[in-house]
């Protein structure tokens, strides 16, 4: 079974975490070539492309300035992400064997990278999955990256047992052909809602939190099948099997 999250958009600017092994990105030659185009815009038009304030914009003007420093860090992709699910995923006090685990059953998305290991080191950025750039032919992120990712995405499901277990956001869906991917290999999609006024809905900042509690009990319990993971409680979120099918599963928090 292989498990994707999305990326986040906070990340950290160093990493003091100790890791077993680190491992280059699939994807960072055109992870370079985006950012050096990136690189050429002032802050003002980063600000508008990426629809964040003067200080985040002035941030990342430097980030893709500096992307090809030797003083810029890198850093383990797990480690790097600072978001909702990255600080319930909690990698600090991971073993070398939890890491390693991660590593083999475990895919980050990215608007920069593509898709990500756990152990693929990373500079710090901020990307949107909407910009439009002219060195890609003017086309989004999501589109540029859609036929490069689809088929290495599904030929890693099926090189874990050919099972997807999608805790990422919709969106990411976007990055791929999805009605491919879930014709080639299952997919089972967790979702976390709590009852508000007699309806279920989705609170965005439990799920992401849920979401990161799940990957990170299927790492520490060494987790490969998606039966294993039903489970799953967490805060009193459990599994609603009344109002779950095969492939998607409802947690509610009772």
């Amino acid at each position: 079974m292989l498990t994707f999250i999305s990326c986040a958009k906070t990340m950290a600017s160093h990493c003091r975490l100790s890791v077993p092994d680190v491992t280059i990105p699939v994807f960072g030659q055109e992870a370079l070539e985006t950012a050096l185009e990136l690189a050429q815009y002032s802050a003002s038009e980063l600000g508008a492309m990426l629809h964040v304030g003067d200080k985040i914009a002035a941030e990342n003007r430097l980030r893709f300035h500096d992307f090809c420093s030797p003083s810029t860090p890198s850093m383990p992709a797990l480690c790097a992400y600072t978001g909702a699910v990255f600080k319930r995923i909690a990698p600090s006090d991971f073993s070398a064997e939890d890491f390693r685990f991660a590593q083999q059953h475990l895919l980050i998305t990215s608007f920069l990278y593509g898709l990500l290991r756990p152990l693929d080191l990373i500079k710090p950025y901020r990307l949107e999955g909407g910009v439009c750039l002219p060195g890609k032919g003017g086309i989004s992120m999501f589109d540029y990256w859609k036929p490069r990712l689809t088929d290495f995405f599904i030929e890693a499901v099926r090189n874990s047992g050919g099972i997807l277990l999608n805790l990422a956001s919709g969106e990411m869906k976007d990055l791929f052909c999805w009605k491919q991917v879930e014709h080639e290999v299952r997919v089972v999609t967790p979702e976390f809602q709590v009852w508000k006024a007699g309806k279920l809905k989705t609170v965005t900042v439990y799920a992401k939190m849920c979401r990161g509690e799940m990957v990170r009990y299927l790492i520490k319990n060494r987790v490969d099948t998606p039966d294993a993971m039903r489970d799953f409680t967490w805060e009193g979120f459990r599994l609603d099997e009344s109002r779950s099918t095969a492939d998607h599963w409802l947690f509610t928090l009772a």
